[in-house]
């Protein structure tokens, strides 16, 4: 029998996170507290579409699926999840029962390794247990990215923000100044978290992330980042979206209004 599960609002009105937000919420009700976890887990989940061709004696047509795909770092896939990803599968089916989509299967992948020409030397690294500088990210390894201070940037938005920043941290005295980290590896629990840029201000730290195009659709996903951020003690965190934002007037004035909700 399948199981009706009633959402607020119209059909149409339910985007890609109002599903995945509702299958996560309903995993944590159900008690299945490892697999609602998992979805925490996730560096990134999102769902495919696909058109599937019936054919029967009498017609045929065609069918549109969806399916849910969940992204982990490589050394999570170590763990047994087939138990999970049938709990998981069953919330999103009872999700899209009640909101008219159709969502057959649910899977894990790894997050693929970004490389680039000198993947050798990402390899040895690697092999012998990875480096250790001011943040973690296979990043600093990838030819091209922005530098400066002897600190990397994944982009060029993250280095843009790390200079006005900077600026702003000449500008004021040495005994209230900021300091600026970009890319620090950041244990919490159960999780390890690599913030584009963490500051500290008066006594306080919070992080600024550069939100770029691949972060559509994950907005569940950063929220309980977020959360989970916030539990382990930083005061503020605020998301630069980069396509709404496009002079460096803009990116001044979020650098300011960052650290006045910091420091208070």
């Amino acid at each position: 029998m399948s199981e009706q599960v009633h959402l607020p609002g119209t059909r149409s009105e339910l985007s890609d996170d109002d599903v995945i937000g509702a299958a996560s919420v309903l995993l944590a009700q159900r008690g299945h507290r490892q697999a609602a976890a998992l979805m925490l887990d996730a560096t990134a989940i999102y769902i495919e579409r696909g058109i599937v061709h019936e054919d029967s004696a009498s017609f045929s047509y065609d069918r549109e699926f969806q399916d849910v795909i969940l992204e982990v770092e490589p050394h999570l896939m170590a763990q047994p999840y087939g138990h999970l990803v049938s709990h998981i599968r069953s919330a999103f089916e009872a999700v899209g029962i009640g909101c008219g989509r159709n969502i057959e299967d649910v899977s894990v992948r790894e997050v693929i390794p970004r490389v680039g020409a000198n993947w050798r030397e990402q390899l040895a690294r690697e092999l012998k247990g990875g480096s250790q500088s001011n943040h973690a990210r296979k990043v600093r390894l990838e030819p091209r990215h922005p530098t400066e201070d002897g600190l990397h940037f994944t982009n060029e938005w993250e280095h843009r923000v790390y200079q006005v920043l900077k600026e702003r941290q000449v500008t004021l005295p040495d005994n209230e100044t900021i300091g600026i980290m970009p890319l620090g590896g950041m244990r919490v629990r159960g999780h390890t978290f690599e913030p584009d840029l963490l500051v500290t201000y008066r006594g306080h730290a919070g992080v600024i992330e550069i939100d770029g195009p691949q972060h559509k659709g994950r907005a569940s996903a950063d929220r309980s980042r977020e959360r989970l951020l916030r539990h382990a003690g930083l005061k503020y965190i605020d998301r630069l979206d980069v396509e709404e934002t496009t002079s460096r007037a803009e990116v001044e004035k979020f650098v300011t209004d960052f650290l006045t909700h910091l420091g208070r």
